[in-house]
């Protein structure tokens, strides 16, 4: 480990990015940031399961986020994608063969089996697996069900009764445009579920969160609930081919996100680009122009093994090992985001508790 991490930082000065450091920017409104379990503690039991969310709210995070997808019975299920090949044992299911399909998602042709086409019951004889097994195995694999927001929402109420700081939800609308187009929108269930449960207001432990404009701009129009507009390297938003998500990364387009949503959601790297080496380059200036827009910055997503995280923080060769995932944590609080998605929050809880301290 201390050999490897040497010759990184050989390479990291050689990159020239042997940068003096700076100092620690401010959070939007000095509040300590927050750590978003990404899709629960995803990076230790199958993501967008109960199982996940309750072992991320053991281990301390401050939200935790499911993405949300609908049934063909219209109830909002998590799931990463509407195609669930990927994180469910569909595939070995015999009586649900002729499920598979062919479907333009996004522009984009995509072959497999997708929750419209299943009601509620059926998709509870599913049972939940690892996305990424090389990386993180499969002892979990047909352990867990999939959960309805509802089933969600309803643990949060049970964790937080005895909590002083509740524990708050951060959902996200998948492929909302596609699903509004096919008779299943997600505003209507997701606001009534929400009410359900107690969310009202700008103050409430809750943020929704989209890649598309649309969806979001829907939802303020009915609802002064936290909005958080999601934005990605490259590309645009699916509801918007005219737009990218470049120019909305722009002081002036920042501008125009502020009047409908409270924060952005960035790949990370449009905070600190990677260079060719893997090595952390030069922090751009979105933190501080959202800052200074009045937006939040949640930045996605930290993961604690050396495939995702930069070559000077690696912990050897082997793609799943882990690394120094704090030390990444680190160089990106200094740059004042007021929280962050992590698949991690076992290590990415005290990172943050540390870097508030530095």
């Amino acid at each position: 480990m201390r050999r490897w991490r040497a010759a990184s930082l050989a390479l990291l000065a050689l990159a020239g990015c042997g940068a003096e450091p700076m100092a620690a920017a401010p959070t939007l409104g000095g509040k300590p940031p927050i750590v978003i379990a990404h899709r629960g503690a995803s990076g230790e039991r199958p993501e967008h399961t109960l199982a996940s969310y309750e072992l991320a709210i053991e281990q301390g995070a401050d939200f935790i986020e499911p993405d949300l997808v609908l049934t063909k019975d219209g109830v909002l299920v998590a799931r990463h994608e509407n195609e669930i090949s990927e994180t469910t044992d569909v595939a070995g299911h015999p009586e649900f063969a002729d499920r598979r399909a062919t479907k333009r998602i996004d522009g984009k042709e995509v072959t497999g089996w997708f929750t419209e086409d299943f009601t509620l019951a059926e998709l509870k004889t599913l049972r939940a697996k690892e996305r990424i097994p090389k990386l993180r195995g499969t002892a979990n694999d047909g352990k867990f069900e999939i959960p309805t927001f509802e089933e969600i929402l309803d643990l949060l109420a049970r964790v937080n009764k005895a909590r002083a700081h509740p524990v708050g939800v951060y959902p996200e609308t998948k492929h909302p445009s596609y699903f509004a187009a096919i008779g299943l929108p997600h505003e209507a269930p997701l606001l009534a579920l929400l009410a359900k449960y107690g969310y009202r207001g700008r103050a409430a432990p809750m943020f929704i969160q989209s890649f598309e404009v649309g969806n979001l701009k829907a939802i303020r129009a009915k609802s002064d609930l936290p909005l958080i507009q999601l934005m990605d390297g490259e590309g645009g938003p699916a509801d918007d081919p005219k737009s990218s998500y470049a120019a909305m990364a722009t002081p002036a387009g920042l501008k125009a996100v502020a009047a409908y949503a409270d924060g952005i959601g960035p790949n990370k790297d449009m905070i600190i680009p990677r260079g060719t080496l893997g090595t952390l380059g030069e922090p751009t200036t979105l933190v501080r122009d959202a800052h200074a827009a009045g937006l939040k910055v949640h930045p996605w997503t930290f993961r604690r093994e050396n495939y995702f995280l930069p070559l000077a923080d690696k912990g050897g060769i082997n793609p799943a090992g882990h690394g120094d995932l704090a030390a990444e944590i680190h160089a990106y609080l200094k740059t004042g985001i007021d929280g962050l998605f992590s698949d991690n929050p076992r290590e990415a809880v005290p990172a943050v508790k540390q870097g508030e301290t530095r």
